[in-house]
């Protein structure tokens, strides 16, 4: 049934959607690319793993290891990418590629160590396999879950971005850092900030996308970043209104291609709607060639 694929589809994306905006909130503040961010989202779901196997409640578990994704995340920003702030922005930019793609080497070795290499599963049980049916759909106590989280976690980035003093200052950062010493922010806290709020948003979709295929694997997030290329170049580079209808996009059309179409063909369309999307608009659904930073041009 076509709208039970669409369904699952859009919660697909809707965790895509909460990872790559997390991907797109570091750009949009930074300007740079955090490579390292599909090693924090892989670091959650590992983390919630061995919490849950050594008798932790799965909530308690989930909730650790967001955290604690948020933390990694800001460590990423102290080690791989502060230092580099004193050079040029064209410097620091290629520069942070290589810095940020280390760190992501270090927590994918580490996990590799620690896994023996092998993909590891939640104990059955660990959440209840519960299903309900409306207007003749099928949905899971898990996806009711999933949609939940990323609606609250959604609606907490808009509160914090536009009704709070700390997100008018990550504006303000992300206009102009030079502009907001001046006015007395300090840029280095935004930053900071900006990784934890991006590293919760990678840990929450790491810790639902394990539950949901029950696998995890050092090299779990090397896919969710290729997606997660696509979707930000679909929407628009720094959109966060782009990101979110593109990740809502590419869950239904990646879900349809698999139910509906040849094994395979799903990767081949998708990318290719891609390369016409750059060709028709290099700048994506809803992003802007001269100034990519749309949390900074909404302030």
């Amino acid at each position: 049934m076509i709208a039970q694929q669409i369904l699952n589809g859009l919660i697909t994306g809707s965790v895509y959607a909460l990872f790559a905006l997390g991907f797109t909130l570091v750009f949009s503040v930074n300007r740079v690319l955090n490579l390292a961010h599909g090693a924090v989202f892989m670091s959650a779901a590992l983390l919630s793993y061995y919490l849950v196997m050594i008798g932790t409640p799965f909530v308690i578990a989930a909730a650790v290891a967001t955290v604690v994704a948020g933390g990694i995340s800001m460590v990423v920003e102290f080690v791989a990418l502060r230092r580099l702030r004193r050079f040029s922005p064209h410097v620091m930019e290629f520069a942070a590629l290589v810095t940020t793609l280390g760190a992501d080497i270090v927590l994918v070795s580490l996990a590799h160590k620690l896994t023996a290499a092998q993909t590891v599963r939640f104990p059955f049980g660990t959440f209840p396999n519960q299903f309900f049916f409306l207007f003749g759909l099928r949905i899971s106590l898990l996806q009711i879950i999933i949609v939940l989280s990323v609606a609250c976690m959604l609606s907490f980035l808009v509160f914090y971005l536009y009704r709070t003093s700390a997100g008018l200052r990550l504006r303000a950062v992300a206009s102009s850092d030079r502009a907001s010493l001046l006015l007395g922010i300090n840029p280095n806290a935004v930053y900071a900030q900006t990784f934890f709020i991006s590293g919760i948003m990678a840990g929450i979709a790491g810790v639902l996308i394990a539950l949901s295929f029950n696998s995890i694997n050092a090299h779990m997030g090397e896919s969710y970043m290729l997606k997660t290329f696509v979707i930000i170049v679909l929407g628009g580079l720094g959109s966060v209104p782009g990101c979110v209808l593109a990740a809502l996009f590419f869950g239904v059309a990646q879900t349809l291609c698999v139910a509906y179409l040849p094994p395979g063909s799903a990767d081949i369309i998708l990318y290719a709607l891609l390369f016409g999307m750059l060709l028709v608009r290099p700048a994506g659904l809803m992003g802007n060639a001269a100034n990519i930073s749309v949390v900074g041009r909404n302030a």
